[in-house]
């Protein structure tokens, strides 16, 4: 079994849902990227998604595609994303790191020489926006011959038929996107993201994360009571971009606001006024 495996199998044990945040790689300077890794770590993340920096982000909204252009601006690259992983693995060699990001600069670097870089460093899964598990087999199978988990989304649009396409290739764990739109953007109606799960869980016994609208402890709180799995993207940036000129501030907003998520998900029954 990989990182991602147990990570949930021992989540599971202690009947806790996982908490994902998500970051941008170099954003808002490179060298603040693996000190904020280590402090989600520290403040309650179990499994970190880092973002590849992209100039054509489609599936993100402007929070996230700001993010991307800041980290551009430095020259952040597919090869120092990995080596960001390779130095957060350096003295964390337990918690999952998910690559997410679109096909392009994958394409740039090759298949198998970004399978081979993705897993020397240390990263568990990969999930590209803009690769459904169809049209991308030759990455998915090289991903899996290096012990790498490709990891796909499932939409409210996706019906009861591709969900079961989808969740036959899929590792790791299936993210929902519980919104329809970008990162950031809607409100969440837990009834209908409860039902989709019932249908997801129909096909498949992978764990289910909920993303695309996680914004504060009382949709964390919601969220983890249905879903395996609390995504939190555009929220955390949001945090990240206000000390863009204060960099050294940036673990402790992004630890403070995680700690609050952390704290109402693993108390479903306290009051959300104790934990907003």
């Amino acid at each position: 079994m990989g990182r991602i495996t147990d990570c949930f199998a021992a989540l599971r044990a202690e009947h806790k849902t996982a908490l994902i945040p998500f970051v941008t790689a170099g954003d808002p300077q490179p060298a603040v990227t693996v000190p904020l890794l280590h402090t989600l770590v520290e403040w309650g993340a179990d499994i970190i998604e880092l973002g590849v920096p992209f100039s054509d982000p489609m599936a993100d909204g402007p929070v996230i595609q700001l993010a991307s252009e800041r980290a551009l601006a430095q020259g952040v690259s597919l090869t120092q994303v990995l080596a960001m992983v390779a130095a957060f693995r350096r003295t964390n060699t337990t918690t999952p790191v998910v690559l997410m990001g679109y096909l392009n600069p994958l394409e740039a670097m090759g298949y198998t020489e970004f399978a081979a870089g993705a897993r020397q460093a240390g990263v568990d899964g990969v999930l590209m926006v803009d690769s459904p598990p169809d049209a991308c087999s030759d990455l998915t199978d090289c991903l899996v011959q290096h012990d790498i988990d490709p990891i796909f989304l499932i939409a409210p649009t996706t019906t009861s038929q591709r969900i079961a396409q989808i969740t036959r290739v899929a590792h790791g764990f299936v993210y929902y996107v519980a919104l329809k739109g970008v990162t950031g953007a809607g409100h969440l109606d837990t009834a209908s993201v409860a039902a989709k799960l019932t249908q997801i869980r129909a096909h498949t016994a992978l764990p289910v994360g909920v993303g695309f609208g996680i914004r504060d402890a009382a949709t964390a709180q919601a969220m983890a009571a249905i879903a395996d799995a609390v995504v939190v993207g555009s929220a955390l940036v949001t945090r990240i971009a206000a000390c863009a000129d204060q960099p050294d501030q940036v673990p402790v907003v992004a630890g403070t606001f995680l700690a609050e998520l952390r704290a109402a998900i693993d108390n479903p029954s306290r009051s959300l006024q104790d934990t907003c």
